[in-house]
This record gives structure tokens, C-alpha cells and sequence, in this order.
């Protein structure tokens, strides 16, 4: 298997109670998402996600299986989201050319057999992060520009949780399986966000942590509701939540998250503040 590839087995809520810090990183955190002319691939049993980072630099790289996959090609039983967190740059999906600029998310949906990714000025290259889920259906690709994300705005400053959550890979503006995908940005002043928080217990998500200065850094709280734990997070790196964890943290300074989700789509069951442990 490609050294850059990697799978994560899901742990049980329970096992996690022994965890010490190294164990929690090891088991949930991905770190060095974004290698030039790489893609890092991370295959997770958590609804059989893929989280991956691509940043070509002096060529295009192609998006290809793991081994553990045992696919022809990618997106064979596959459907895929894609929101760029660099420099301007291309996707070509199976010919079809897509540009992203910051924050532009592209749909590439199941049977697309070539799926590559371009830079277009070397010295400043995109970061392509990436979500993919298992698929039953084709539906076309579709890119969802920054300006036509649906913007909710939510929180308040008493709360310190002001934040805007960019909804991009959703059933109301693109036709998916399950996939779903976005963009919250905390605002400044504030610190928290999902808070108070929920669980939901028919989907996994994956949290994308950006826009986080060198210097700072934010905190990732999981677990069951009534034995959470917490991980350190730095910029570009990613948390996988199972269904059985809470998701919510606080940063130092303002940062943004990409929200992946796959699995069945339920309501969330709410957890109050207070309840917490």
C-alpha cells in the first residue's frame, strides 16, 4: 500500500474511556493532509469515508484507489466532494474542467473514472480537501461557487458561538446519495462552535480545521456526551466524529471548519450544556 494511504478502524465509545492523548490522536486525528504533488488518502470504517488532501504543485496528480479499495478506479462505487482551500486551481473529471477558487466545493458524482487535479501557478498552489462516500446512484458533478453556498448565520455574541454555517454539497442545491458537505466560519470575538451541541447517531462527519494562525490553535472536544475528551488541533488538519460523539469546539483565535457528513440523514439529538461531563 502507498505510504501515503492509511485506514482507520472505528473504536468503541467505551474503549475510548482508557485513551491517553497519544491514542485519541492516533485513532481520530489526521495530520499532514497536503503534500506537494501528493494526494494523502485516509480510508476510515467510520460509514467507509475517505478524507484525503491533494496540492499539486508542479503537475496534475490524479486522484486514485487505495489498495484496500479494490476498485478499478475512485469513484466506481464512489461519489465525491471536493472544496478547495488554497490557491486557484483545476479539476478534471473525465474531461470535464472545473476551476475552484478559495472556498469553491465541486460534486463529482459515481462512474467518473478519471479524476485529476492542477495548479495553475506553482508557486501558489491549491489545496484540494476531499470527502468521499459509498454511492448507489450517478448524479452529474456540479460545482458550488463560495457565492452560491447558502449562508446561515447562527449563534450570539453572549454566547460566544457568533458563526455562519456555508451550506455547498447539500440536497437542496446538489443531487447527492449521501454526501453532504460545507463551510462554518467562526466569527471574531467568538470561540465556540456546535455549541450546545448534539449527536446523530445515523451519520459519521469529518471536521476540517482552517484558517487557524500559526501561533493558535483550537479545541476538539468528542466522546459520549457524559465522557468527553479532547483534542489540540493546528491548521489543515482534520477530526473524524463518529456517530456516537458529540462534535464541538473552541479556538484561541477565529478559524473556520469544513463539515463532511455520510450516512443516513436524521435529525440530531440535542445535548444540553449542562448535561455535559
Amino acid at each position: 500500500m502507498n505510504e501515503l494511504n492509511e485506514v482507520r478502524h472505528c473504536p468503541a465509545p467505551h474503549d475510548i474511556i482508557y485513551y491517553d492523548t497519544d491514542a485519541l490522536r492516533e485513532r481520530f486525528l489526521i495530520e499532514n493532509l497536503f503534500i506537494s504533488d501528493k494526494i494523502r488518502l485516509v480510508y476510515t470504517h467510520f460509514d467507509r469515508m475517505v478524507v484525503a488532501g491533494a496540492m499539486p504543485v508542479t503537475g496534475k496528480i490524479m486522484l486514485e484507489p487505495s489498495d484496500y479499495m479494490k476498485t478499478d478506479f475512485f469513484n466506481k462505487e464512489r461519489e465525491t466532494g471536493i472544496i478547495n482551500v488554497g490557491e486557484k486551481g483545476l479539476v478534471k473529471a473525465d474531461g470535464e474542467i472545473f476551476e475552484l477558487e478559495y472556498k469553491d466545493a465541486l460534486y463529482i458524482g459515481k462512474g467518473v473514472k478519471e479524476i485529476f487535479f492542477e495548479s495553475l501557478d506553482k508557486n501558489k498552489p491549491a489545496k484540494f480537501y476531499i470527502n468521499s462516500c459509498l454511492a448507489h446512484k450517478e448524479y452529474p458533478s456540479k460545482k458550488v461557487s463560495r457565492a452560491e453556498a447558502k449562508p446561515n448565520p447562527m449563534g450570539s455574541q453572549s454566547n460566544i458561538n457568533v458563526r455562519v454555517l456555508n451550506q455547498y454539497i447539500v440536497p437542496w442545491i446538489v443531487e447527492t446519495c449521501q454526501l453532504m458537505m460545507g463551510v462554518t466560519e467562526i466569527r471574531e470575538g467568538s470561540a465556540w462552535n456546535t455549541m450546545p451541541c448534539h449527536v446523530h447517531t445515523m451519520r459519521m462527519e469529518a471536521y476540517f480545521y482552517f484558517e487557524i494562525p500559526e501561533d493558535q490553535a483550537v479545541c476538539h472536544i468528542m466522546g459520549e456526551p457524559q465522557q468527553t475528551r479532547h483534542i489540540w488541533v493546528h491548521n489543515d488538519q482534520c477530526v473524524l466524529s463518529p456517530d456516537w460523539s458529540i462534535h464541538s469546539a473552541a479556538g484561541t483565535h477565529s478559524y473556520s471548519f469544513i463539515w463532511g457528513m455520510a450516512g443516513t440523514d436524521s435529525e440530531v439529538d440535542p445535548v444540553k450544556t449542562i448535561d455535559l461531563r
